[in-house]
């Protein structure tokens, strides 16, 4: 390893614009010492909606006050290593998910909170935490069973992809929602029972038609009308899991006016639940060792958009790619 320095993405100011909130910085590379590990990272991957809401200062467990450091799962080699360390060895293939580890060229990192894996591949960026957050999801918070109707929103993205295989594999009709030909291709492939195009299709007219008992469980991280019109669809003792809102990242909280979502509720005895990561930390390791375990026996598919995205500063593109909606599978950036 000959570089002595290495370039970052920060965010330097609060600002719902990404583009104009961050910036490329070069600062030196620092040498691990102890437990730690250098790792020079050769994919991250994007995660449009938290990034943005991060450079709102909107995420309320993380003390956003710039500057600060940007991305979080990250896939890499490890080049150096400290004189503690007796589990990772110079060109050891591991994965991180430590905030402001992932928009950067290198990274320092305690040992234990890197993951071996068999070779840096981008497929990784989509297992750990994505589909982490997937299966816990809808375990864990949705409670998930089988024979059930589900329903993923924005289906063919880097978490919903995750959720339509795995709702499949727990023995469950699953509907994906989707906005292109290209998206309800790959949902095709991954066997989803029935695609809605909502862009060709009236999602909720759909639903009252072919669906007139309703949804068990809902895994919906799109908002406004779409979470609307999932709520108006629950089945009796119907779940939905709120995974995102990724319709209003990019912008201003939208206000409504209308009833109270207990009108719809109660009498459904159905429900609406809120899930994040963090608040779900003891599930971590059991999904994790699952989903490695599934990718390598070739029972879950990976999707990796493949419109590529070229070093530090091709990030903020790739958020805004992603903000759109035009992506298939995760958007991840090479270095």
């Amino acid at each position: 390893m000959n570089a002595t320095t290495y370039r970052k993405l920060i965010a330097k100011q609060l600002n719902p614009d990404f583009k104009f909130a961050v910036e490329v910085v070069e600062i030196p590379i620092s040498q691990p010492a102890g437990s730690q590990l250098l790792i020079q990272n050769k994919f991250a991957g994007v995660n449009g909606g938290f990034d943005t809401l991060l450079c709102r200062g909107d995420v309320p467990y993380v003390n956003s006050i710039p500057p600060f450091d940007l991305g979080v799962e990250a896939v890499g080699k490890v080049v150096a290593i400290g004189e503690n360390v007796k589990d990772f060895q110079i060109g050891d293939a591991v994965i991180t998910t430590l905030r402001g580890g992932g928009y950067r060229e290198y990274q320092v990192i305690d040992a234990n909170l890197a993951l071996k894996v068999r070779e840096a591949t981008p497929e990784l960026l989509t297992l750990i935490p994505t589909a982490i957050s997937a299966l816990v999801a809808l375990e864990q918070v949705g409670e998930m069973k089988s024979n059930e109707v589900v329903l993923v929103t924005a289906a063919a993205g880097g978490t919903g992809h995750i959720a339509v295989q795995l709702a499949k594999l727990a023995g469950n009709h699953v509907i994906g929602t989707c906005s292109s030909e290209a998206k309800a291709k790959l949902l095709r492939e991954l066997g989803c029972d029935r695609i809605i195009n909502y862009r060709t299709e009236n999602l909720n007219q759909v639903l009252k038609q072919e669906y007139p008992n309703g949804i068990n469980l809902i895994f919906e991280c799109v908002g406004k009308g779409i979470f609307d019109t999932c709520v108006e669809n629950l089945a009796v003792r119907g779940r939905l899991v709120v995974v995102g809102f990724i319709s209003e990242y990019a912008n201003n909280v939208e206000q409504i006016t209308q009833p109270r979502i207990y009108q719809q509720l109660f009498w459904k005895a159905a429900s609406v639940r809120g899930f994040l990561m963090p608040h779900y930390k003891e599930y971590i390791p059991e999904a994790r060792d699952r989903l490695l375990n599934l990718f390598y026996t070739d029972k879950l598919k990976i999707a990796v958009d493949p419109t590529q995205f070229q070093g530090i500063e091709s990030i903020p593109d790739a958020v805004e790619y992603l903000l759109s909606g035009q992506n298939c599978g995760k958007v991840v950036v090479r270095f």
